[in-house]
């Protein structure tokens, strides 16, 4: 009898191993997570090599990408696309967070308000974009729920606007005392929170019908097992913060010794690198035609930096920052934001996706990644 239990575990190591096996086979990127030891033994016995912990951080991130994508795809295909965007959005702005509570500790302002402010801008233009294209480069016409990206559009909307009253005040008559500024970013946090909270229970609960998916996968793809795939996102999102944690330390000096300046560091490095792992799911569910989850994950994730992280890491930094944050951007920063938001509402309009239309939101954010790259801001906030 003993060995006859024994056989269904060694069948089970096996079939593991084999759907390894056929997983780096099917996807060519996760051989790069040999990086991620790498760069763990390297952070380790050579602290001080900042350029190359900063590439090989950005080499460790991608496969966790990856792997974080397919076991989301997994969870969100028995959840659906609404809860599966929410997931997603939740654990790939966990890599956000942890670069923004490094630099927050360090007193590092710019860095963190650059990374919020570009990773609503990279979200809403880059990712959504990159979704259209891909998606509209294998379907001549794409559906989505226009409701559900109306209403994540007017989430983010709201957003701007509370980021942009902090900025207008230091522009009209005197300006006010820091702790003026500070006091009304601390009340400003606490309405976002609110806000973002009953989005969620409007959206998921309430009103969840109005949220339904009217796009449909492509069932050829195997899926990941759900326990299995709930085991992933644990372990992956555990190795992405460890990973962000050694991206931190290394991106000031690696980003002076490459020419690059902390706006521009912040505003594109941090945020493409800490979206990585939702734009794998964007456009890898854009090719499997299932734009809602794109959208979802896209704006959804967009919405979250802008109504729960923001406020959130002005509460933390009354704990751990030299001093607490504010929500004033910069002007350019401020007028970036807007303008994405306005683009996506534009963009999510219609309620149908075509490869332009991707194109052209991201011809805007090279627009302002070229701008930022040039003439940095001068005096940021």
């Amino acid at each position: 009898m003993g060995t006859i239990q024994e056989k269904p575990s060694v069948a089970s190591s096996s079939s593991v191993g084999s759907t390894v096996v056929n997983e780096i086979r099917q996807t060519p990127i996760l051989a790069l997570i040999i990086f991620v030891p790498v760069v763990i033994l390297l952070e380790r016995f050579s602290p001080e090599a900042h350029t190359l912990l900063f590439v090989m951080s950005v080499l460790a991130i991608i496969p966790l990408a990856a792997l974080l994508s397919r076991a989301t795809e997994a969870v969100a295909a028995k959840t659906g696309d609404a809860v599966g965007g929410l997931l997603n959005a939740t654990l790939g702005n966990l890599t956000e967070l942890v670069i923004s509570l490094a630099a927050l500790q360090a007193g590092q302002y710019l860095l963190v308000k650059a990374s919020i402010a570009g990773a609503i801008v990279t979200n809403t233009l880059f990712m959504l974009g990159g979704a259209f294209l891909f998606g509209g480069l294998k379907y001549h016409l794409q559906e989505f729920n226009r409701i559900n990206a109306r209403f994540q559009a007017c989430l983010l909307f709201l957003a701007t606007i509370a980021v942009l009253v902090p900025s207008l005040i230091s522009e009209v008559d005197q300006p006010p005392a820091l702790t003026v500024s500070q006091k009304l970013s601390l009340g400003l946090a606490i309405i976002l929170i609110v806000v973002y909270a009953l989005g969620m229970l409007f959206s998921l609960r309430t009103h969840r019908e109005l949220f339904a998916s009217v796009s449909h996968a492509e069932e050829h793809e195997k899926l990941w097992p759900v326990k299995l795939s709930i085991v992933m996102l644990v372990v992956v999102t555990l190795l992405v913060a460890l990973v962000s944690e050694i991206f931190v330390g290394s991106v000031q000096v690696a980003a002076e010794q490459l020419g690059m300046t902390p706006a521009f560091v912040g505003f594109i490095v941090v945020a493409l690198v800490g979206a990585a792992a939702e734009m794998t799911t964007a456009f890898s569910a854009a090719r499997a035609n299932r734009l809602d989850l794109s959208v979802g994950v896209a704006l959804g994730s967009a919405v979250q930096i802008a109504l729960f992280v923001a406020p959130i890491l002005v509460l933390v930094s009354y704990f751990i920052g030299p001093e607490p944050m504010t929500l004033q951007f910069w002007r350019g920063a401020v007028t970036m934001m807007v303008v994405a938001a306005m683009a996506a509402a534009l963009l999510s309009n219609g309620g149908r996706g075509a490869w332009y239309a991707g194109v052209m939101a991201l011809a805007l954010y090279a627009i302002f990644a070229f701008t930022l790259f040039v003439l940095p801001p001068a005096t940021p906030s």
